[in-house]
Order: C-alpha cells, then structure tokens, then sequence
C-alpha cells in the first residue's frame, strides 16, 4: 500500500517543478538506501560536516562547504557569518547585531517570497536589509554608493523563475564590492549544476537547495570561503541552533554529490530534450492549445514546456485550465504565474512517462 493511500493523502503529479509546498523532488533509489541507512546509525555529525566539507569542495572548487538544514537557513546562516566570524561572543549576541556590522545590500528585483519574504532570513540575524535598484540606470553607481560606508553584506540572487529584473552581471557587483572588503553571497537555490560558474564570479559564499536537483532530503549548501564556511557552521551554536543540518541530510547530500558526479550531462540533458520534444509535438495535435520548448532563463541544462490557450477556440484561460487540472486525482500541478499571459508552464524533470501521458489526456479530456 502506498503512503498516499495508507494515509489518505492527495496524489500530485507534480509538474511545478523544486516546489517547496508538495515535496520538492524526487529522490533516487541510491539517495533513498543512504538515507534509509543513515536513520538506524549514529554518526559524530563534526566528521559529517568535515566529509561534506571535503566532497563539496570537489563537486565545487571552493575552498571549504558545510551543510545546512534547508535554503532558507543558509540565507540566515551565511548572513550571520558576515557579522559574527567564529567569536563565540558574537555569535551568542545574535539576533542583536546591534554592535556589528549589520547593514545587508540586496536589489529591490532580488526581494522575493517563496513562502516568505528573504528579507525576513536576514532579519533573522539582527540585520538591517538596505534595498537598492528601483531604477535600472546607474545600478552599479548604487551599489559603490551602499559599499562605500564599509557597513555592509551583500546578498544577490540568482533564479530561473523568481527574480522580477533580468540578471544582474554579478561579477561587476562582486568586483566592486571587493574594492572595498564587502563580503558577497549568492542565494542560488536550484542553480547547483551552475555551482563552478558562480563560484567563479567571485562571490565569497554560495548557497544552493541540493534537494532540488540534486535529489537530496531537504537541506542547503554552503560553499566558498573557508573562514565564513567555518562561521557558518559555528552559528549552529547561536541562531543557528534551530537550523542545523540532521545527520540523513548531510548523508543525502553526500550520496547526491556522488550520483552527481558520475552524471553523463550530456545524456542525461538529451533525455529531458526528448520529454519535452514529446509533450510539445503532442499537445499541438490539441486544437485550441499550442506548446512550444522554453529554455531555461539561467541556462540550466534542460527546458520547459509553455501551454498557450487560444480562447477564440477554447471557453477558459490558463487559470481556468491549472484550477481544472488540479480537480481530478492525481492532481496535476503546474508553474501557473503566468496566467496573466494566458499560458501555463510544465516542467516535466521529475516525471515518468506515464505521468506526461496523463497529463496529455487530462489536457485533451478538459479542452474537449
């Protein structure tokens, strides 16, 4: 018997994509198994932390990695890292920065909510978020005017689906912001097959999901520059307490690197090509619909599938369509922001075959 029907639970076919509120992702059977043996063992999680350290450091080129409960921890946790070091007194003041250099730089197209806003993860710590950027002329004179009083973190995001502005060329940001010692962190939630790339543009911390594409439980990582790596993991000890990483996280997160490491790219980024390919050659055979490929907006290594509906043939619009698809068990769940635009958005990585046909034919059995 499933979980779903031991329990009574709703059934997801989730084509949504890393969303936090049905599950995120789907493990594989060798991350299963480590966790799975994880949760009957005792392990001492400083020499966890210490072999994560080390395999991070491998998949990434940073100096040193630890890993954190989730993404919303490593936001707060590196943001406290900036303020505090590795002085335990710092660290026990907090959330009182008021004796620190609390002030954190971040772009008004950067302060987004998933679930809530980032800006409350840096108030967490007693920092002063300073929001920058509402006009788009003279962005980097901006940031050189925030950088300059020397009172200051800055946090940068980097997303497929959730930054209001196009990207930032972050390693301009980074560059002036080391002209004058200000520590830079990237929030890059699902952008772990970019970790080198981002790593590169001089950032001092990057912080990734690995529970998304990775596959792993839910956890964060956190990698980049030794001296706020061991910070960050000293605040466990602080306000971090409540954000520490559990022992079949860390063990997740190690069998996800491994799996990730051994990863044909090429193959695999082939295979999600063909998915798509299929779901989009056969939605245009759906009068009233039409698909087309969409690639990913931070060059990810796969793409989408965006729906459009012509109203002139069809009584709905894309909302009317992702609230339909959502009636029938299982519920199909889809990237549906931008209804405004009369289209739906399906990511279709975690999906098995027989989940794309379903969503085929719940499509064709709505619109007719």
């Amino acid at each position: 018997m499933s979980l779903h029907d031991k329990y009574k639970l709703t059934k997801i076919i989730n084509a949504r994509g890393t969303f936090t509120p049905i599950g995120v992702s789907r493990s594989s059977k060798a991350i299963c198994e480590s966790v799975s043996s994880a949760l009957s063992e005792f392990f001492i999680i400083d020499e966890l932390q210490v072999l994560a350290s080390d395999k991070i450091s491998q998949l990434t080129g940073a100096e040193a990695g630890c890993v954190t409960h989730c993404g919303s921890a490593s936001i707060t946790l590196s943001i406290a890292a900036t303020m505090t070091s590795i002085s335990a007194e710092k660290i026990a003041l907090l959330p009182d920065a008021s004796t620190m250099k609390n002030d954190v730089i971040i772009p008004t197209g950067h302060v987004i909510n998933y679930g809530h806003s980032i800006l409350q993860d840096i108030r967490l710590t007693g920092a002063n978020p300073i929001l920058i950027g509402k006009e788009r002329n003279g962005m980097l004179e901006e940031f050189e005017k925030a950088f300059s009083n020397g009172n200051v973190t800055c946090l940068l995001l980097v997303s497929s689906r959730l930054i209001k502005d196009k990207e930032l060329d972050l390693k301009k940001v980074i560059s002036l912001a080391k002209k004058y010692d200000i520590p830079t962190i990237i929030d890059a939630a699902g952008q772990d097959f970019r970790c080198k790339e981002l790593l590169e543009t001089g950032a001092d911390l990057v912080l990734n999901s690995p529970n998304k594409y990775m596959l792993t439980p839910t956890a964060g990582m956190v990698y980049g520059k030794k001296s706020l790596v061991d910070a960050v993991y000293a605040n466990e000890k602080g306000i971090g307490r409540s954000m520490k990483a559990t022992k079949e996280g860390i063990i997740g997160v190690l069998a996800g690197i491994e799996e990730r490491v051994n990863l044909d790219l090429n193959k695999w980024s082939e295979e999600q090509k063909e998915k798509v390919s299929y779901f989009v050659s056969t939605i245009n055979k759906i009068n009233g619909l039409e698909a087309i490929s969409i690639p990913d907006a931070t060059n990810l290594p796969f793409s989408r599938a965006c729906v459009s509906i012509n109203e002139n043939e069809i009584n709905m619009n894309s909302c009317d369509l992702a609230k339909l698809l959502k009636k029938d068990s299982p519920q199909i769940w889809t990237i549906d922001k931008e209804c405004g635009d009369n289209k739906l958005v399906f990511e279709l990585i975690p999906l098995r075959l027989d989940e794309v046909d379903i969503i085929i034919q719940r499509l064709k059995n709505i619109v007719h």
